[in-house]
């Protein structure tokens, strides 16, 4: 608790907050206290684990009801709770140890395939140096002397082996993205298709040429620069299969979350489904909001206050029909609860104003906070440099003078847990830096923008789940649908192909542009 109290002190400091101690401590104690029996032993097959808190702006407590706050609530609330609680069972232990024995072997399934091609390649590189080398190693005085045609293809030798290298370096040789549940097919294709090609030169300079040391050097290195032709070859294969075959849009895909139904469009070609997935992935966390639960706390709140509110009675006992008494009484408990829309319309207005007003409130406080940092600075120019201030120094400087008005536009919307107090000085001193308007400065915060914005530990999902009634190797096709997991919601992805378009042409020639002025007496003409 004194690490808790230390870091409230300097919230505190910051924004001027005076706030009750006594209902901090008692809410604390309140946390700290474990759930226990009725004899006094603590509950079975469950172990609590303390962790420090993950430094929220100012408070986190989300379930708290907006309704019953009034403007000046942030002036007696606590900036920082103590350390929070939380329980965990030994069946999400062991899923926990099974989800780590899964990430070992996808790390070792990784680094075996980039282990295969690594080696692959380092053979398909030294196979022409060596098919030139080892007759000048093993029988060089039976060689015929090399002309000058010879001497030339081991120019085009080498720049061919350096395109090559370059080429694969730029196709293959990329940080992974992900780690995806299959192999991908074309990948592997190409590295049988390699391995096989490579084995067959082998093999056949093995028979006719070291068993029966050819003496022709010149035919030796046409042999080499045919296979580096062919692999050549084999590259633009590689680019046609992986890179440009995906480019033209065949399907249009359509994402939806599963929580709050946001929901996005977009084109793809021809992909597997997990690579499809992929996409997906990298595409959400770029387009869509960042996922707040707290927002659909009031929803299911309310649903489940208005479930509560039906009661059916049968009062003639078990044994006798009254059906038609119990179909009245719901009928009737329907008519009641007809007027939650009401409640649900006036609840909304409320919402909304208080966000209108207090984002009002956190404008005006922005820009007078910025317009005093810009007078700060005309005025330290003409003092000592030492006394000047760096972006990080003005921010903190100005940051008190609207942490209040911050605080409560963040709780009232619910997305203080995405904006921690460090997050905030530091976009303000950036702001600050690069000369920006308060407007610059509000948007992240008016407007909720994409998941990449926030930090990366708020939102980052490390495990997906890929659940899909077709192998995830198969191609998209029509009607595919495949839904993507974590630990708080679902993507729903439907597959549809965009149809074929049948355009006609039709000629209008520009001489038959010709109109009449039709004259009538009651026209003003």
């Amino acid at each position: 608790m004194s690490a808790a109290m230390d870091t409230e002190s300097t919230y505190s400091g910051y924004s001027h907050y005076s706030g009750h101690s006594k209902k901090a401590h008692r809410q604390g104690r309140d946390r700290h206290k474990s759930p226990r029996s009725k004899d006094g032993s603590r509950s079975e097959k469950s172990v609590t684990i303390q962790t420090p808190p993950a430094e929220p702006l100012l408070g986190n407590d989300t379930s708290r009801a907006e309704e019953g706050q009034d403007d000046n609530w942030g002036e007696t609330t606590t900036a920082i709770t103590g350390t929070s609680e939380h329980s965990i069972s030994q069946e999400d232990i062991a899923r926990i140890s099974k989800d780590l024995e899964d990430s070992v072997g996808l790390d070792c399934k990784r680094y075996l395939g980039l282990t295969v091609a690594a080696v692959l390649g380092l053979l398909v590189f030294l196979t022409p140096i060596a098919f030139i080398l080892l007759p000048q190693i093993l029988w060089r005085d039976d060689l015929e002397p090399c002309g000058t045609v010879c001497e030339g293809l081991f120019i085009s030798v080498a720049f061919k082996l350096l395109i090559l290298l370059i080429g694969t370096w730029a196709l293959f040789f990329r940080q992974p993205k992900a780690d995806l549940p299959r192999v991908f097919v074309f990948r592997a294709l190409l590295l049988v298709l390699i391995f096989l090609f490579v084995f067959s030169y082998w093999l056949f300079y093995g028979v006719r040429i070291l068993d029966l040391k050819d003496t022709n050097y010149q035919g030796i290195v046409q042999y080499a620069v045919s296979l580096v032709d062919a692999l050549l070859f084999i590259h633009y294969l590689a680019i046609v299969l992986l890179e440009l075959r995906q480019l033209q849009p065949m399907f249009t895909i359509k994402v939806v979350r599963s929580t709050d139904g946001e929901s996005r469009y977009y084109s793809l070609g021809h992909l597997s489904i997990q690579r499809a997935a992929l996409v997906v992935l990298e595409n959400y966390y770029r387009d869509f909001t960042v996922y707040n639960p707290a927002l659909l706390t009031a929803s299911k709140s309310r649903a489940a206050k208005h479930m509560a509110g039906l009661k059916v009675y049968n009062v003639d006992g078990p044994g006798n029909n009254a059906s038609g008494q119990s179909r009245a009484m719901i009928a009737a408990a329907a008519r009641r609860r007809d007027s939650s829309h009401n409640e649900l319309y006036y609840e909304e207005a409320d919402h909304e104003r208080r966000v209108k007003k207090r984002r009002a409130r956190l404008v005006v406080a922005v820009e007078e906070a910025f317009t005093h940092i810009k007078r700060l600075q005309a005025e330290e120019q003409q003092k000592a440099p030492g006394e000047m201030m760096d972006p990080r120094e003005a921010a903190q400087a100005i940051f008190p003078s609207m942490a209040r008005a911050l605080q409560k536009y963040l709780r009232t919307t619910r997305q203080q847990q995405y904006h921690s107090m460090e997050s905030i000085l530091q976009h303000l001193a950036f702001c600050i830096t690069n000369n920006m308007t308060p407007k610059a400065f509000l948007e992240r915060y008016l407007n909720p923008g994409p998941t990449l914005q926030y930090d990366r530990d708020r939102w980052f999902s490390k495990q997906w789940t890929l659940v899909s009634e077709e192998a995830v190797t198969s191609g998209l096709q029509d009607g595919v649908v495949f839904v993507l997991k974590c630990l708080d919601f679902s993507l729903v992805v439907n597959v549809k192909k965009i149809p074929f378009i049948k355009l006609s042409e039709e000629f209008i020639d520009p001489k038959c542009h010709k109109f009449v002025l039709r004259l009538q007496s009651e026209t003003s003409v």
